[in-house]
């Protein structure tokens, strides 16, 4: 079955994270910020970033990733705005400047990384102790419980629901998932201020993309559903991405 447009299964973090950007470049005074991209793979939303002006430092540890980053920023015209550098969170001050980046982006590396909050108070270091925005995103567990469930697969779904790490079994590509309090525990650890929770993917991932593509204005709906369930704690609960967006205050760091 296929599905969506990859833009409408991340509208709802780009929606946040480009106010959030918005928000950070008037505090600081200055139109060009510094954002570090930790995972950030083939550019999904740095080469948006750069877009609007700021300047984006991209690690990730798969060299294929990296030149796919460099050619689409290329082909938008940012490519003297976006610098890629392998490497992962463990490491990450190998690569990247300590306390050097107005917002750090955090997609989709705490479910890999050994040590969810170790990785995750790197990432935070990287932050300027003057204050910093954070942009977190990570696989819930809600959502995979769902899917195995309609799928037909009903003890994967109670295995991911009782299991620590959140996975259904060994065949499970994921190696970890998150609840809404799990990943908002984690972000508080590090002394960061949770500014908003959001479920990302709630029926998206759930509706045909053949539907989308042929109902009129359905790709219109469905992200509005999605934008006014995103903020709602019943359905992110049930989400298959969690967005935590959170603000380092001047006195910590």
């Amino acid at each position: 079955m296929s599905r969506p447009s990859a833009s409408l299964r991340t509208a709802v973090v780009w929606e946040v994270l480009r106010d959030a950007l918005d928000r950070r470049a008037g505090s600081a005074a200055r139109e060009t910020l510094d954002v570090l991209d930790t995972g950030g793979g083939t550019g999904s939303f740095a080469v948006p970033v750069a877009r609007q002006g700021h300047r984006v430092t991209v690690v990730d540890p798969s060299p294929n990733a990296l030149f796919g980053l460099e050619r689409r920023a290329a082909e938008a015209g940012v490519a003297e705005r976006v610098r890629g550098v392998q490497g992962d969170a463990h490491g990450l001050f190998e690569v990247a400047e300590r306390g050097g980046y107005d917002v750090v982006l955090c997609h989709g590396v705490l479910e890999y990384v050994d040590d969810p909050a170790e990785g995750l108070r790197n990432v935070v270091d990287a932050l300027r102790p003057e204050g910093g925005t954070l942009s977190l995103l990570a696989a819930g567990l809600g959502g995979a419980v769902v899917a195995r469930a309609l799928a037909g697969h009903f003890t994967e779904a109670r295995l991911a629901l009782t299991a620590p790490d959140g996975r259904w079994g060994e065949g499970d590509p994921m190696p970890r998932r998150f609840t809404p309090e799990q990943l908002t525990a984690l972000v508080t650890a590090t002394g960061m201020e949770v500014a908003a929770v959001h479920g990302v993917r709630v029926f998206t991932d759930l509706v045909p993309g053949a539907l989308v593509d042929t109902e009129p204005d359905a790709q219109e709906a469905l992200a509005r559903l999605e934008a006014a369930a995103s903020e709602l704690p019943a359905f992110q609960s049930v989400a298959t991405r969690l967005h935590i967006l959170a603000e380092l205050p001047a006195s910590v760091g």
